[in-house]
């Protein structure tokens, strides 16, 4: 998938409070572990002036972005999204779910776990459009997917080979290959998706 553009349309509300985390969070992790913006950009496939105005907080990154920029630093897609990092029961209403769009407005991901900075499981609801495609980079070594389509029909292509998944059925597969989604219905596809990673990463 191409480089977010700048007319892309934001994968949150200009007012929500979670952008700011955003941007606090890539700030600490790129410092954490020495690198520079420039330095960064290169790594993850984005531009430097895109990372700037991310932890400027001016910035709303797709989930493409956020992904190429997580797999960059080594650390969970939550770690960058996180604003708590508290242990105590949670409910998460779905009205108030962080929900993060691709530049298209075809797909978009909603976290179904309390945004902390350590964990090796992540669980997700993604929605897809009909006709909606979304390409995945590696992601860290040992990274496991395991997906099942709830609604609608969904080919993934995993390192090449694809696989066609109807309502009912699941997959599990190493996700440190290049991956991508592909809508095959009519309809919008509903799948949920629980991510572990090899060891707590963040």
């Amino acid at each position: 998938m191409s480089e977010d553009k700048a007319h892309a349309p934001p994968a949150r509300r200009e007012d929500d409070p979670s952008a700011p985390a955003v941007g606090a969070n890539l700030r600490r992790l790129r410092s954490r572990r020495g690198l520079s913006l420039e330095r960064l950009a290169r790594r993850a496939g984005v531009s430097r002036a895109m990372l700037s105005q991310i932890e400027l907080g001016r910035s709303a990154p797709t989930i493409n972005s956020l992904w190429k920029v997580a797999r960059a630093l080594d650390v969970t897609f939550a770690s960058l999204v996180a604003q708590r990092n508290d242990s105590t029961p949670v409910v998460l209403p779905a009205a108030e779910g962080k929900l993060l769009t691709n530049h298209k407005g075809t797909f978009t991901s909603r976290a179904l776990f309390p945004l902390g900075e350590r964990r090796r499981a992540e669980f997700y609801e993604l929605r897809m459009k009909p006709g909606g495609e979304e390409t995945a980079a590696p992601h860290p070594p040992g990274t496991v997917e395991n997906l099942v389509v709830a609604a609608g029909v969904v080919e993934i292509d995993i390192a090449g080979a694809g696989h066609r998944l109807e309502t009912g059925d699941a997959i599990l597969f190493g996700a440190d290959v290049l991956h991508a989604y592909r809508n095959a219905g009519v309809g919008e596809a509903v799948m949920y998706l629980v991510m572990t990673y090899a060891s707590d990463v963040g």
